[in-house]
Formats: structure tokens, C-alpha cells, sequence
């Protein structure tokens, strides 16, 4: 694993960049609105637009990100296709939890005035606590607030007990963040295996699942279940990243009548893009390999 991670550190920024299109709208906001009406216009589909950027320390550029969130309301408003995600990182948790809430409160009752979708991103489980405090305090004001929960926790069972009583939209993922062996699973299909197992859990619990995964086995296991189930189709959706080689299968879902929802970044400044992929490369390297496969046509 750290030889994996020293090499993708050493890849050059300009290679970085070719290997980042796929996956990346471009820069500034207007690349992202721009990508989700396009998404939406020619297949269909739902996106999460991001503001790429984390590990924010100053107030003073907490204050500016905080501005950013602003001015995509704005842009993405009387877009019922669109919706927004942000990490804690980025809106002030490295100052102070009760800042970061008050922060994630101002934004999610701008967006709940234009009908917008907030979610409040899961970094690493140093933040797991921080995180879920914040948005059940915040869920108990404003119902357009969603949160995301990690499969390969051990702890995600009790975290879906535990959320707020009232319905909440999840993002249910095994997670990009890698942790330690007495709090996570360490091997993916084990992840997958428990990812199915909350599906079902957040459905039985009154929770509205945004089931997060490109595995279509996965996938075709999940629809195939809640259709016997008889769970609606409005109940659930599926979330996929902006870039990943899926086209056949998301618009099978589409063509369900049901939300797929893309994860599409943006960046304001490159490096927070080069830092994007080059994570996302050492989650999965054979994320490579796809984009590949997309900037060959192969």
C-alpha cells in the first residue's frame, strides 16, 4: 500500500490533469452547472455537484469556500435534477464543531429556500462522531439535509439505529478512506456484502438508502431484492462518480424510473483536483484502467 501511494504521489500534475477529465467537470462553478444540465438534458441523469477542496484551517478561507457553497445555490436553483455535497473539512471543522454547524445551517436554509439537496459528506472516522452530531441537530430543522455512512465501518449498524427519527436521505458507500483493522473491514467484497445488508437496514428503519457503488452485480443483487421486496421505486436511488465507464447500466436505471445520481466535482484551483484523483487512485487503482478505457474509446 505505500509503495502504491508513493507512485501515484510521484505521477507529474500534467498527467494527473489527462487522467482527471473524465471525472472532473472542470473549473469553477459554471463547469459544474454546466455538467448537470448536460447530464440531465441528454440521459437523464441526477447529479451531486461538489466543490473539490479539504483540510480547510484558516477562518478566512473557510469564509471564502462558505461563499462558494452560496454562489452555487444560486447557480443550481429551479434545478430539481441537481443537488449539493460538502465535507466538514472544508466549512470549518478544523476551527470548531459548533462554527462547522452553524456554517452547515446557514447553507442548508439558503438551499432549502431554493429547494435544494444538501449533503453533508463522511471524511475519515475521526469526523464519523463530529459529523453525525451535526446532522441531526440540523436534520431536526431542515429535511433537505442528507448524511453518508460508511459499509466498511464496523460501527455503521449502530450509526443507522441511531440516526434521527424523522426519514433521512443516505448515502450508503463502503467508503474511500483507508482504516485501521479493529474498526473496519479490510477486504471490498466483504464491504459490498455489508453495503446490502445496510440497504436493507436504512429501508427498514424508514430511510431513504442512495445506494453508492459502480459494482453492478452488487447493483443487479440490490434491484432484484427490493423488487421481491415490493419497495417503490421512488424510495431508493443509486449514485454513481462522474466519469466511471457505466452508460448501459445507468440508463437501465433510468429507464426503471428511478434517480441515478452522478457525483460530479468541480475545482476552483487544479491542485485540489490533482489531490481529488490521486486519491481516488490509491482507493483504486483500477480506476486507471476505466479511464483508459474512456479517453481511447477502448
Amino acid at each position: 500500500m505505500d509503495l502504491k501511494r508513493t507512485v501515484i504521489d510521484l505521477m507529474p500534475a500534467p498527467l494527473v490533469r489527462t487522467f482527471a477529465a473524465p471525472y472532473i467537470a472542470g473549473k469553477g462553478i459554471e463547469a459544474g452547472v454546466s455538467k448537470a444540465d448536460d447530464l440531465n438534458k441528454r440521459l437523464g441523469l441526477h447529479s451531486t455537484v461538489d466543490l473539490l477542496g479539504e483540510e480547510v484551517f484558516l477562518r478566512d478561507d473557510v469564509e471564502a469556500t462558505v461563499q462558494v457553497y452560496f454562489r452555487m445555490i444560486e447557480a443550481l436553483k429551479a434545478r430539481p435534477y441537481a443537488s449539493i455535497s460538502l465535507k466538514p473539512t472544508q466549512i470549518g471543522i478544523n476551527q470548531t464543531l459548533a462554527y462547522c454547524q452553524d456554517n452547515l445551517r446557514r447553507i442548508t436554509a439558503a438551499a432549502k429556500a431554493h429547494n435544494l439537496r444538501i449533503t453533508l459528506d463522511m471524511e475519515d472516522r475521526t469526523l464519523t462522531d463530529a459529523s453525525l452530531l451535526m446532522f441531526k441537530a440540523i436534520r431536526d430543522e431542515y429535511d433537505n439535509l442528507g448524511s453518508v455512512l460508511q459499509s466498511r465501518l464496523f460501527r455503521t449498524p449502530d450509526d443507522i439505529k441511531a440516526l434521527h427519527a424523522k426519514p433521512c436521505r443516505v448515502r450508503i458507500c463502503i467508503g474511500i478512506y483507508m482504516e485501521r483493522a479493529e474498526v473496519a473491514l479490510q477486504q471490498k467484497p466483504d464491504m459490498k456484502a455489508r453495503l446490502f445488508d445496510h440497504v436493507q437496514m436504512l429501508l427498514d428503519h424508514g430511510h431513504y438508502p442512495e445506494i453508492a457503488t459502480h459494482d453492478e452485480p452488487l447493483i443487479r443483487r440490490c434491484i432484484e431484492h427490493l423488487d421481491k421486496r415490493g419497495v417503490s421505486k421512488d424510495a431508493y436511488e443509486f449514485q454513481m462518480l462522474l466519469g466511471v465507464p457505466r452508460h448501459d447500466l445507468q440508463q437501465e436505471i433510468v429507464k426503471r424510473g428511478q434517480i441515478m445520481r452522478l457525483y460530479v466535482p468541480f475545482a476552483e484551483e487544479w491542485r485540489y483536483a490533482i489531490r481529488y484523483l490521486k486519491r481516488r487512485l490509491a482507493a483504486n487503482p483500477s480506476m486507471a484502467l476505466l479511464v483508459m478505457k474512456n479517453l481511447t474509446g477502448k
